[in-house]
């Protein structure tokens, strides 16, 4: 019975939670906290926070949280699987009628007006990550060898996009705990002097 509960509650989280994460979180306290009681306004708040803190989208997040803490591995399953089953419903359907239409001229227009949207928004999203990368670098020319070195990765060896962004996190991690380690050492011979 509370694998049926775990479904139907994140079933109805992932129906009503059109917009995304944020529109789903009030329905997951509401579901979680209020009607069944599975987790603690505290429980909630902190697993909100880590959840916001990773990588990936929420909702799934949450659900794997909740389910895991009410049944363990198989509710955290069964709970992923209510909130995304409606999402992947619609989109089966919409991809249906767009195939159906996909030559009607407006539905063939919208499809090609979709393309340089997502180039253009892609591009601002990028600027403004430079933008900040570069006010907040404490090495101007760290943020420009980055920059050209990912442009030639990209538009001269061909590489993927996952595979540069991989190595730039690599190289930022490396470069940060060295740093680290560096003043670590630094404050520790002016502290013994």
């Amino acid at each position: 019975m509370i694998y049926w509960q775990l479904f139907i509650a994140f079933f109805r989280i992932g129906i009503f939670g059109f917009g995304g994460g944020p529109t789903m979180v009030p329905l997951f306290h509401t579901e979680c906290v209020k009607k069944y009681k599975w987790v603690t306004d505290e429980d909630f708040a902190d697993n909100l926070a880590l959840g916001n803190a990773l990588p990936g989208p929420i909702a799934t997040k949450l659900a794997a949280f909740i389910g895991y803490r009410v049944k363990g591995w198989k509710g955290a399953l069964v709970a992923n699987i209510g909130v995304v089953l409606p999402i992947v419903i619609v989109m089966i359907a919409l991809l249906e009628v767009i195939y159906k239409w996909k030559d009607a001229p407006g539905v063939y227009g919208m499809i090609q007006a979709i393309g340089p949207v997502i180039a253009v928004m892609t591009g601002v999203l990028t600027w403004e990550f430079l933008q900040k990368a570069w006010q907040g670098a404490p090495s101007k020319t760290g943020v420009s060898i980055s920059l050209a070195l990912s442009l030639v990765a990209l538009l001269f060896l061909d590489w993927h996009p996952g595979i540069v962004v991989a190595i730039a996190l690599v190289i930022s991690f490396a470069y940060s705990t060295w740093s680290v380690r560096k003043r670590k050492k630094k404050d520790g011979k002016e502290g013994a002097a």
